[in-house]
């Protein structure tokens, strides 16, 4: 069997994409989507169609200006969702505008409105991951969906022990912890390179499903953003793993013995204590403050989502000639 065919006995593979043409010869579970992915594949000729629906779905409704960008802009998103739901079994996650992340009210809202759309199309909220950065305020944002509507979640730009455990505190569905970029701020910082076990990104995720699992929270693990195929390899085991499809190829013609390293047995065993952030935001706000890297990693991880949430929108202005 390939490293990905073994991976796929101990863990739920994910597809890290907007490019739905590439997803259907690795199989994943569900897919993920970003602004920057979206972006990414929106520069490809045989992807103008979704983006032509958009436009004309946002011109047969009675709105103007910025309201008709951001209705395009949230139409485009569905699109991309709706049609990679075509292939996948699962769940497709779906991102709120990065410029709400510090936005509580903003947040639910835009959610509501993404879940919408998707069942004016006659796909259900049960198929659907909203996608939300780890702030204080998506935390909550999060929690009110979860528990008021039904709506799954996912955390995502999520780098600092304490935005996990503030995440299964609150009961949110899923949440991506971002490995490779952890490591990329390391290996800035200190001017090293780490391998295997070592890497600081496979560190954290470790930890926190070693904490979810001796605690008993239900939340998924998912790593994200990984750098290279052995972050993934270190992290077999994990409840899920998002992968983009370049390392997913590499997964596929490997065919060397996978080890499982991630298991609820051995999770048990580790001395982890119990701690708590989703209702103390001093606690919280302090403990990311303590962490350079999560801070850091989160603003840049915003600012970035953001940018390319702007980019996309200005190609809708001009499309809609505003």
């Amino acid at each position: 069997m390939s490293v990905l065919e073994q991976l796929k006995q101990h863990t739920t593979i994910v597809a890290d994409t907007g490019d739905f043409e590439s997803i259907d010869q690795y199989k994943p579970q569900d897919a993920t989507t970003n602004p920057s992915l979206i972006l990414a594949a929106t520069q490809k000729e045989q992807y103008a169609k979704l983006m032509d629906q958009a436009i004309e779905y946002a011109n047969s409704k009675n709105v103007t200006g910025e309201e008709k960008v951001a209705l395009a802009m949230d139409k485009l998103l569905v699109n991309f969702g709706a049609e990679i739901l075509k292939i996948v079994p699962g769940r497709v996650s779906t991102e709120v505008d990065a410029r709400l992340s510090f936005d509580t009210e903003g947040t639910i809202n835009k959610a509501l409105t993404l879940i919408k759309l998707y069942e004016e199309i006659g796909i259900k909220k049960d198929r659907i991951l909203i996608k939300i950065a780890s702030t204080w305020e998506g935390i909550q944002a999060a929690h009110i969906l979860e528990t008021k509507h039904q709506i799954h979640c996912n955390l995502t730009l999520l780098f600092g022990f304490s935005q996990a455990v503030a995440c299964a505190e609150a009961g949110v569905t899923l949440i991506s912890p971002f490995v490779g970029r952890i490591l990329d701020w390391y290996k800035k910082s200190t001017g090293e390179d780490y391998k295997g076990s070592e890497d600081p990104g496979v560190k954290s995720v470790t930890k926190i499903y070693h904490y979810y699992k001796k605690y008993g929270y239900k939340t998924i693990v998912m790593g994200a953003s990984f750098r290279n195929t052995g972050e993934i390899e270190e992290l077999a085991g994990c409840d899920f793993l998002t992968i983009s499809p370049a390392l997913l190829a590499e997964l596929k013609k490997a065919d060397k013995k996978l080890e499982r390293k991630l298991s609820p047995e051995k999770a048990h065993a580790v001395d982890l204590p119990k701690v708590s952030f989703f209702k103390d935001e001093k606690a919280f706000r302090w403990e990311m403050n303590q962490d350079a890297m999560a801070s850091e990693k989160l603003g840049e991880g915003i600012r970035n989502f953001a940018k390319d949430g702007v980019k996309l929108e200005s190609t809708l202005r001009e499309k809609l000639k505003l």
